[in-house]
């Protein structure tokens, strides 16, 4: 349904005929660490996600999924290899 709250106009998943159905009844403003994104929406009164209602929560437990400004580099862990076994396979 169209949002009739905060971000007017916008098609939202949390409105309801009753109006805004997230938690506050309403979407909160971008974090700090969102600015640069692609995903921002900018309104009259502030800044909303795109994406995400509260983007405050999406950067609680590190970097946001949905962040197109952040590059995550794939770091693989190189494993423990034995000297022993190592030493070994090199004398075949």
């Amino acid at each position: 349904m169209i949002c009739t709250t905060v971000r007017n106009g916008f098609d939202c998943t949390f409105m309801t005929k009753k109006g805004c159905s997230y938690n506050g009844g309403v979407c909160h403003e971008i974090a700090e660490q969102c600015k640069g994104c692609s995903r921002i929406i900018e309104f009259e009164s502030a800044s909303y996600c795109s994406v995400s209602p509260e983007p405050a929560l999406k950067w609680k437990n590190g970097i946001c999924n949905m962040a197109t400004h952040i590059k995550v580099e794939n770091l693989k862990k190189q494993a423990k290899i034995n000297p022993i076994k190592a030493s070994k396979r090199g004398n075949r």
